[in-house]
């Protein structure tokens, strides 16, 4: 099978569908009858490109305020994926929101539908170009992977569409989420301050979909002496109206007990993962939740809001909080600094719960449903 994917995500900093079209591309490699092409939005590749930092375009706040940009960059990305025709392509794979035009079978990666409970997460030019080009996109699609039986059911039932239509593919962990013994992650943790498993973790884009308010809230209430000796480290890029919640997080900042770490690397990222007490996911919405998988898989507890996909992750290993509640969340981290024989509990069924996803399960059944919509 020759499969065009589109990995122009790719040229941007790795976030989640980044990460997820990067080891899906690594999996794929292992199914004997799949043969990529990766367009990059200008040319093609058979190589994944290098992970880029935050900063990697000077062009991305001049095109939010150009009229017209998004479809001309659009139209300009059509003109090259269709110079490739000239080679035979047997499907097309889009991982991320819209598909280009294709004559041949396609099948869409729907993550989320994050633009219809949020739309305030997404410049507006962005959200208008998705009102305008995704329900076509799904309905052209023969197939429609999701992360999540959640977002299957969210999606089947917002566009309409019978459940035939939809193959959950959950992901997976990549390899460099592991448990890590205290001297292997100790260059990195004191370069922020911290010792192992004496501080807590958010990571994620700083938005207010995140709810990270509920964490700075929760670990405030926390006693003087434990907010001192467990810090609050935030990973993440600043998002879309990140502002909605800066007055709380500077006042969070100056107290010098959470600490913004920004943008990091991913080694370095999964290196806090391994020494963090906990993983603090307060999300409001997600079509998955990766950041919980690779807590898990690190031999981190999780704590995260029993909401959209996230019960399917975490399962029996996740300490459940009400997105709203942030004695709850505070009383959920202090169980964790005090009762040691439950921290290692949930430590232990984290592992468990982390084994049963795998990029190589979610490589075969992408495989499956490109096979299915060819007609295989």
């Amino acid at each position: 099978m020759r499969i065009a994917l589109n990995a122009r995500i790719l040229q941007a900093p790795r976030t989640g569908i980044g990460h997820y079209v990067a080891e899906l591309v690594g999996a794929l490699a292992q199914e004997s009858d799949v043969e990529l092409s990766l367009f990059h939005g200008w040319g093609w590749s058979s190589q994944l490109p290098q992970a880029t930092m935050p900063g990697y375009s000077r062009l991305t706040p001049l095109l939010r305020q150009i009229p017209g940009a998004y479809q001309a960059r659009r139209w300009l990305e059509q003109k090259r994926f269709d110079q490739r025709r000239a080679q035979p392509i047997d499907l097309y794979h889009e991982p991320s929101l819209w598909p280009l035009s294709f004559e041949g079978p396609t099948v869409i990666t729907l993550h989320d539908l994050t633009h219809l409970h949020y739309p305030e997460t997404q410049p507006p030019a962005r959200l208008r170009e998705i009102e305008r080009r995704l329900a076509d996109g799904v309905q052209r699609a023969r197939l429609i992977l999701t992360d999540s039986q959640f977002i299957a059911d969210e999606a089947r039932q917002h566009f309409g569409l019978p459940a035939e239509r939809f193959v959950v593919a959950p992901l997976g962990v990549a390899a460099r989420f592991h448990p890590r013994e205290p001297a292997a992650i100790d260059t990195v943790l004191k370069a922020h301050g911290v010792e192992a498993r004496e501080y807590f973790l958010c990571v994620g884009t700083l938005e207010p979909r995140k709810n990270l308010t509920l964490a700075l809230h929760a670990h405030a209430l926390l006693p003087e002496a434990l907010r001192q000796r467990y810090p609050l480290l935030i990973v993440g890029m600043a998002g879309w109206q990140r502002e909605q919640f800066s007055a709380q997080l500077h006042t969070a900042l100056a107290s010098g007990h959470v600490c913004l770490l920004g943008y990091l690397p991913d080694e370095h990222v999964a290196q806090l993962l391994a020494g963090a007490r906990a993983l603090i996911f307060p999300s409001l919405y997600e079509g998955f939740g990766l950041p919980v998988l690779e807590a898990m898989a690190s031999g981190t507890p999780v704590i995260v809001t029993r909401r959209s996909a996230m019960p399917e992750v975490a399962g029996a290993a996740g300490n459940y909080i009400e997105p709203d509640d942030p004695h709850g969340l505070r009383d959920a981290m202090h169980r964790l600094i005090d009762d040691q024989p439950y921290w290692q509990a949930c430590t232990d069924a984290g592992l468990q719960q982390a084994r049963l996803f795998t990029w190589e399960r979610c490589a075969k059944v992408t495989a499956r449903a490109y096979r299915q919509a060819m007609g295989g």
